[in-house]
């Protein structure tokens, strides 16, 4: 009987996956190469660089140029994050929706800034400050930078009704970012618009996101005492 051809990418990386958990391919085996994949699973060999590329990003694969692929010999297990549109998660928590703005301008960003967005110390950036918020209460302040020279549209744009975050993600698109987690004490204007005491716990995260080698924006979103991250592995 013939083996019906994979065609998509997403069929090729199950079938590689479940191979690699049958432990036909143990931990270290060099797996066949991409033309000879391509012609047994009766595909392009563009579909089966797409699942192999996949796998590796997981930690399954360990890719190397001119060494071929093998199966990773410690698979390690890496969460998924994705950029969420802070009204979706909010909604998504049975709770009501708010916006508010509080600043719009143009300034020279400081110098931590413009050098992690690799742009000219001097130029001038679009800057947005907002508050979001669930069910009448602070859920998160926003503190923006937007690289116009790579987003334009954005000139135009107030953000009284949109929040910079949903707008960016269903105008400006990426192919990389940078992100980080921490934890800040209050200062005394963190406080007042969150609600907390100064001092007390915040958790903060500050992500980077680029297209190519252009920076797009640069945020750091301040949630109040108590919040939590939750991703899927």
């Amino acid at each position: 009987m013939t083996k019906p051809a994979l065609r998509d990418w997403q069929s090729v990386r199950d079938e590689v996956r479940r191979r690699i958990h049958a432990r036909q391919w143990k931990p270290g085996d060099l797996i066949p190469n991409e033309t000879d994949l391509a012609a047994e699973f009766g595909c392009a060999r563009a579909t089966v660089n797409r699942a192999l590329r996949t796998l590796a990003e997981t930690g399954l694969l360990d890719r190397r140029r001119k060494a071929g692929t093998r199966v990773a010999l410690q698979p390690v297990a890496k969460a998924t994050l994705d950029i969420p549109v802070i009204r979706h998660e909010v909604e998504g928590r049975g709770q009501t929706y708010g916006y508010q703005r509080l600043a719009r301008d143009w300034a020279v960003p400081p110098a931590q800034v413009s050098g992690s967005m690799r742009t000219p110390a001097s130029r001038q950036m679009l800057h947005l400050c907002a508050l979001h918020l669930a069910d009448d209460l602070p859920y998160a302040v926003e503190q923006r930078w937007i690289n116009t020279a790579t987003v334009p549209a954005a000139e135009r744009e107030p953000f009284l009704q949109i929040s910079a975050n949903e707008w960016l993600l269903a105008h400006a698109p990426y192919t990389h970012g940078d992100i980080a987690f921490s934890a800040a004490a209050a200062d005394e204007a963190e406080a007042a618009l969150l609600s907390c005491a100064v001092g007390a716990a915040l958790f903060v995260v500050d992500r980077l996101t680029w297209d190519n080698a252009a920076s797009v924006t640069k945020v750091r979103l301040i949630f109040p005492p108590g919040h939590q991250l939750r991703t899927a592995l």
